[in-house]
């Protein structure tokens, strides 16, 4: 198991900021960890790289306890803050040597020119940290998070202040370091996650309120959506009395956006309702929850 967490907890005062979350994280898994602001996705990030200590439970990386031995987990595990800390007096290949004598890199020179290509900054690899652009500066400190090759990476926001372009490509850099190291990365671009992740971990206020594959999640959402047009206006009292239907809202003139915990059998009776009232049916359709309507349903 390369990352697992058990009855984690972290209190300042009386407030829980991670709150007794257990879960665990398989190599070649990309697993993205969810939250909003102040949930304690970085509280719990920092606690597996060893930057933080816990108020109690357990966190183990390769099968070390965290808090027994912290730099022998932080020799496995490359990590990439929210908050980006780097010497902007020094040149990026510069910098980069000094993080790859601190990891005791023996070929030096030639693991900071494989980082620098795989990330992405050979074009500004000549230049001071201070006079890249704020993407180019998170390239840096990905390259650093890379460059004594880790078997665990912890990622809090890698793609924060990234142009498109610039995410597709870092995206494909997580993917490719996905499929032989463990990944755990935090965002707030839900379709960043779903673009690269197949498991969510969602927490809200410290708990944990989600662990599954994103499909499996789906299926499992506490509703889901049925699209109808009708040719005519339909009085709404109609549509409300379905019994497959937890809610309705009209969306256009003749156009309703149903939710309901089956959507086959919703879909029945709207067929039904058609025929009983002579209703001509334009368009029948169903749609899955997307992660973001998921992530509201979980966090509000």
């Amino acid at each position: 198991m390369s990352i697992e967490v058990k009855n984690l907890l972290k209190e300042y005062g009386e407030q829980k900021a991670v709150n007794n979350i257990s879960f665990k994280v398989n190599k070649g898994e990309i697993v993205g960890f969810l939250g909003p602001n102040g949930a304690g996705k970085s509280t719990t990030m920092k606690i597996i790289t060893g930057y933080l200590q816990q108020t109690s439970g357990e966190a183990h990386v390769c099968d070390i306890n965290v808090a027994d031995e912290p730099l022998e987990t932080k020799k496995k595990i490359g990590y990439l803050p929210e908050l980006n800390a780097l010497y902007y007096d020094m040149y990026v290949r510069e910098y980069l040597g000094f993080v790859a004598e601190l990891h005791k890199i023996s070929n030096k020179k030639e693991a900071v020119e494989k980082v620098i290509e795989i990330v992405g900054l050979t074009i500004e690899a000549k230049k001071k940290i201070g006079q890249l652009s704020k993407g180019y500066k998170q390239r840096v400190g990905l390259a650093a998070a890379l460059i004594h090759d880790p078997e665990v990476l912890i990622l809090d926001e890698p793609t924060s202040g990234l142009d498109p372009n610039q995410i597709i490509e870092i995206r494909e850099v997580i993917k490719q370091q996905g499929k032989n190291k463990t990944v755990l990365f935090s965002s707030h671009i839900l379709q960043e996650v779903e673009a690269i992740c197949d498991r969510v971990i969602i927490i809200n206020k410290g708990s944990l309120v989600a662990d599954d594959k994103l499909s499996d999640l789906r299926k499992a959402s506490s509703s889901n959506i049925v699209k109808v047009s009708f040719k005519e206006a339909v009085d709404a009292q109609l549509l409300e009395k379905l019994p497959a239907a937890t809610s309705i809202r009209k969306t256009d003139t003749n156009n309703w956006q149903l939710a309901t915990h089956d959507s086959d059998q919703l879909r029945k009776q709207i067929m039904e309702l058609s025929l009983q009232h002579n209703f001509n049916i334009v368009s029948l359709q169903s749609e899955n929850q997307s992660l973001e309507e998921i992530f509201k349903a979980l966090t509000n």
